[in-house]
Formats: structure tokens, sequence, C-alpha cells
């Protein structure tokens, strides 16, 4: 049976509901909230500060070090092993490099700015929540940016391309393709792309022009959610 309609009946092009705060954690330097559907990610920024151990220093500039990590009764899917493991890893380093376009770290060196993301509840997406949310969260740090970065993904259910794929869409039986983005709004650059399953180049390109779209949607509340703290005429970045 085609996948003609999604299950909870969003349109194609549509994502699930989206909110942002900033500043929701007062012992961060910086600190964000971004939900996405069910998935929620904080992220807390912290720095920058002094490099230890010192052999990791950069006399040239600073560090970006991101965590990413997935409470263990989150939300969707298997419970997740306390502590992390390879895929937690792996989805800090590809955070690491969809923020690392938009931060200048020169004025930094020898030292580093941590990022923690924690995802308290989960339903799909959550690598794109933490890049959004952490995205957020440098900025609320005070650092130098040339712009935010938004995440969304996008994919494939049978031949339907959409944005925002939800757990049931990235469980389903059928043949699904799922593509995690980033970009850096004020240019369109991608900073993240990754994929699991097929698509063909010609759906793909469909893809990606419906997550920029969506990334240029969470943009505005991300933009937003700063401009509420900092107020309307405040510096963002």
């Amino acid at each position: 049976m085609a996948y003609n309609k999604r299950f909870d009946g969003r349109k194609f092009d549509e994502t699930r509901p989206i909110a942002a705060r900033v500043g929701v954690i007062p012992e961060a330097d910086g600190s964000a909230m971004f939900s996405i559907g069910n998935t929620v990610a904080y992220a807390a920024v912290y720095g920058p500060r002094e490099l230890h151990p010192k052999f990791l220093q950069n006399p040239q500039s600073g560090l970006l070090r991101c965590r990413y990590n997935m409470m263990p009764f989150s939300g969707a899917g298997s419970r997740v092993k306390p502590g992390g493991g390879r895929r937690a890893k792996e989805i800090s380093v590809v955070t690491e490099k969809a923020l690392l376009p938009v931060l200048n770290l020169d004025e930094f060196p020898n030292a580093v700015v941590d990022v923690f993301i924690e995802l308290p509840q989960t339903d799909a997406g959550t690598r794109c929540a933490g890049i959004t949310a952490a995205a957020m969260a440098l900025a609320d740090a005070g650092l130098t940016m040339k712009d935010l970065v938004s995440s969304v993904s996008v994919g494939r259910v049978d031949d339907k391309i959409m944005v925002d794929l939800s757990y049931k869409e990235e469980s389903y039986e059928g043949e699904v393709a799922d593509i995690p983005i980033a970009m850096i709004p004020g240019t369109g650059e991608i900073s993240l792309l990754q994929m699991d399953g097929k698509i063909s180049r010609e759906e793909l390109q469909t893809a990606l022009e419906l997550g920029r779209k969506a990334c240029l949607q969470i943009y505005e509340v991300q933009k937003s959610a700063l401009k509420e703290k900092f107020g309307v005429g405040g510096k963002i970045g």
C-alpha cells in the first residue's frame, strides 16, 4: 500500500510544530531550547575557557567541542544506552562540523568552547534539533558568528518526498530515505548533508529544496527567540 497520507496528517512539505527559547539554563554562558514535534533539544554553552590538557591547545584559534546525548528514556525507539555510544560520538562530530563555518574562534587561542546537547524527549530528527538549539545557544553566549545554522531532516517514504520525518515514517516498512541537512540561511550553504537509504538524484534535489524552505522557516523562529531576549534592535551573534 502506497504512503499517500502522513501518519500525523501533515502536508508533505510541512514540519511538525516548532518552538524555541534562549537563556533557559542560567548557569551556562549561553543556552537554548528547540522543539520540533515531540523532539526536544536543550543546548548549553560554556566558554571560551582554557583548554586542558594543554597539548590539545591551538595557539592560532579556539576549539569547538560538542557533546550530544539522548537521555535513556527519551522517547521513540529502543531505550538509549546511558553514557552514549558510537552514534552519539558520530553525531557530536557532525554537529561540530555543521556549526564551525559560522564561528570565528581566532580571537580565543588555546581556548575551548564546549556545547552540551541533551535530548530529554525524542521522536526523530534529533541531530537536527540539537544543531538548531546549539546555534542559538552559541549566539546567546555572545560569540562572534557570521550567521545562525538551521537544520531539519528531509527524505522519501515510498515515492513521496517530504520534510521532517517522524519516527513512524523513519520506521515505515516500505522504502525510506532519511536525509538530515543543516543550512547557513544567509548564504544557502549546506553545512551538513547525510543520508540513510536510497534516493535518486532528482528526488534528492527536490528534497533539498523542501529542506531549504523549511530551514528558512526555522531560521525565523530562531531569530524571534533571540530577539525576544535581547530586544528587537539587539544584535544577534
